[in-house]
């Protein structure tokens, strides 16, 4: 303003200005640019669903998923299209010969994604409504015999790996609630113990007799102080981890002469025998400890031969 006012004029100005603003404090208007921006909006939806109970295994790979779709697309989320998503995910499989089922994996990510974004108003519309669900070929995955699991059984040269195969085969349990398992967890006289399953849920699980003498047998056996339920062969004794118990049971299959023995396959065998004997899907639901039925279905193979018996009865 000094080639408009004069000198005594500017001071004046200075000193009413001085007045005006002397209780104001100037702050830069950050908001709009940090609430909107990608890593902002990503860490809110994160937050979000660890408030819901997500584990932080899951919260990493959503992360991890979103992160590169955003990297790659190279765009603000909030003007993310449709056809982004879909060119995305075509390019996706095509590059990396991926699944069906890891791209259909990756649309309900996002569609988990913009939905929360569309719930609180960041954007008006999720661009994933209008991507359906990929159809996907359905695998009926193999589960244990009595035969596969007795020899299991007998291949075990120590108490510690037959008690953890029983514990397996007769619960159902997942091998990351196993390893979680504390001696006090374990009710002998009820035959059941406390898991803590995927976001904390606590829920009781069976066990039978044979499972109940082993166990005693294998704690018996033992001449450590840990409080975990099962420990490492040798000294300090540590507790078994997710890994330790894999690779002995790949071992121990191995010698058996048996393919593809892993925890998660004595799981989807009680899930199938009990359907096949006639638990109903519920209560599988409750021993699984499933949030969604639909999840138990996935794990019960039907078994042809009951269908049979069941058209004759039935129907014919």
């Amino acid at each position: 303003m000094a080639e408009q006012l004069t000198m005594e004029q500017l001071e004046q100005l200075e000193r009413v200005l001085a007045a005006s603003l002397a209780n104001v404090v100037m702050a830069e208007n950050i908001s709009n640019i940090d609430e909107t921006s990608n890593p902002k909006l990503l860490h809110l939806f994160i937050s979000a669903k660890r408030i819901e109970g997500c584990s932080e295994k899951s919260l990493k790979y959503y992360k991890m998923v979103i992160e590169k779709m955003v990297a790659e697309l190279d765009k603000p989320i909030r003007q993310i299209s449709t056809s982004d998503l879909r060119t995305y995910l075509a390019n996706y499989q095509k590059e990396r010969q991926s699944s069906k089922v890891t791209i259909d994996n990756m649309r309900r990510i996002f569609s988990s994604f913009f939905s929360w974004l569309e719930d609180e108003d960041y954007i008006l519309k999720s661009p994933v409504r209008r991507i359906h669900k990929i159809k996907t070929d359905k695998v009926i995955k193999e589960t244990l015999s009595d035969e596969s699991l007795e020899l299991l059984r007998d291949t075990c040269d120590n108490i510690r790996d037959l008690a953890m195969i029983d514990l397996l085969a007769s619960t159902g349990m997942r091998v990351g609630e196993l390893v979680r398992l504390n001696r006090e967890d374990i009710n002998f006289h009820e035959r059941e113990c406390l898991v803590f399953g995927k976001g904390n849920s606590e829920r009781i699980v069976y066990f039978d007799a044979r499972t109940k003498i082993h166990l005693i047998n294998y704690l018996d056996s033992r001449k450590d102080d840990s409080s975990a339920l099962f420990v490492s062969l040798a000294y300090p004794y540590d507790r078994l981890m997710i890994g330790g118990v894999e690779t002995r049971l790949r071992e121990i299959g191995k010698r058996a002469n048996l393919q593809k023995v892993h925890p998660h396959k004595f799981r989807r065998t009680l899930a199938t025998r009990a359907i096949d004997k006639g638990m109903p899907i519920e209560q599988v639901q409750h021993l699984l400890g499933h949030v969604k039925i639909d999840t138990t279905m996935h794990y019960a193979m039907v078994n042809q031969a009951n269908v049979k018996n069941s058209h004759r009865k039935y129907i014919g």
